[in-house]
């Protein structure tokens, strides 16, 4: 009885898993212990080694099965090479099958071996459908290149206070309509003693760029209308605070909408610090832009 009570509180729970969100790794419990719950998922996000890997095993897998199927038979199938061994030979039938390649030195004599022939062929059909499909869609599934600064800043800016993050786009092609969108999450507590995690949109100065090709500094104000207004960093880390931000664009070459994020901590901010200038002039006299310079920052002077 305590071992049912034990499975029955377990199943209840469900299975917890550590999830990666941003710098900080929280802990899940209560969803449904499944692997079959999210698969076509799992599919397009896994890495590619794993994916072809995992494909190598499956058909591999496949093909065993159907050649343990053949060998069940009696004679299923004609002109079989005595020089290799049996079990081998149903497994390379069972490959040209599954393939539908059909090299024809070797084919189904009795009603077994076609009844088996047809439920692989049918098998391998669905198959190459599924693998066709999951490739495509990994393939054509847009990727932005958007490179985030390593490190916001807070420091002055046209004499104002301002929090200042620093992106570009890698390829350099024109994104349409650029959005950015900033978060700030913090714990607060409630009435009732509990704490929350609320969000805040923080204001962007510009929040759309008509051409982002190349670098894009976004500016918000720390005003008396900011959330983050006589904030200081300690209080930033006492409320495990993070910033979010979106960014979000039209690839004129593909047409394609691309969509991107970036999740910084409280210890990732740098108070009183400016970004290095990127920009310079080439011995040819035109406009340089360092990017090996992108990350770094500097202390404000005094």
């Amino acid at each position: 009885m305590a071992k049912t009570s034990r499975k029955t509180e377990a199943g209840r729970r469900g299975r917890t898993q550590i999830v990666r969100v941003g710098a900080r790794f929280i802990e899940t419990r209560g969803l449904a212990d499944s692997f079959w719950t999210d698969l076509y998922h799992r599919a397009l996000t896994v890495y590619w080694p794993v994916f072809f890997g995992t494909a190598a095993a499956i058909f591999i897998t496949l093909n065993a099965v159907f050649a343990l199927l053949y060998w069940l038979g009696a004679e299923p199938i004609a002109n079989v090479n005595p020089a290799i061994p049996l079990p081998l030979n149903l497994f390379y039938f069972s490959i040209e099958t599954l393939a539908t390649v059909g090299y024809g030195d070797m084919h189904p004599q009795t009603n077994y071996g076609h009844l088996v022939a047809t439920a692989e062929i049918f098998t391998g059909m669905s198959f190459l459908a599924v693998m066709t499909g999951l490739i495509f869609a990994r393939f054509s599934r847009p990727r932005a290149r958007f490179m985030f600064a390593r490190h916001p800043i807070v420091g002055r800016h046209r004499g104002q206070k301002t929090l200042m993050v620093r992106v570009a786009n890698e390829r350099h092609n024109t994104i349409s309509q650029a959005t950015a969108r900033l978060w700030l999450l913090r714990l607060e507590d409630a009435d009732d003693g509990a704490q929350l995690r609320r969000f805040y949109e923080l204001t962007l100065d510009r929040n759309e760029h008509p051409m982002f090709a190349l670098s894009w500094t976004l500016f918000h104000i720390i005003d008396k209308t900011s959330p983050l207004h006589g904030v200081t960093a300690n209080d930033l880390a006492k409320t495990d605070g993070a910033l979010v931000l979106n960014l979000s664009g039209v690839d004129d070459n593909s047409a394609q909408h691309l969509y991107a994020r970036q999740i910084y901590s409280h210890n990732d901010i740098r108070w009183n610090h400016r970004y290095r200038d990127m920009s310079s002039y080439s011995e040819a006299g035109k406009v340089l832009l360092d990017y090996s310079l992108f990350h770094e920052v500097t202390p404000e002077e005094a």
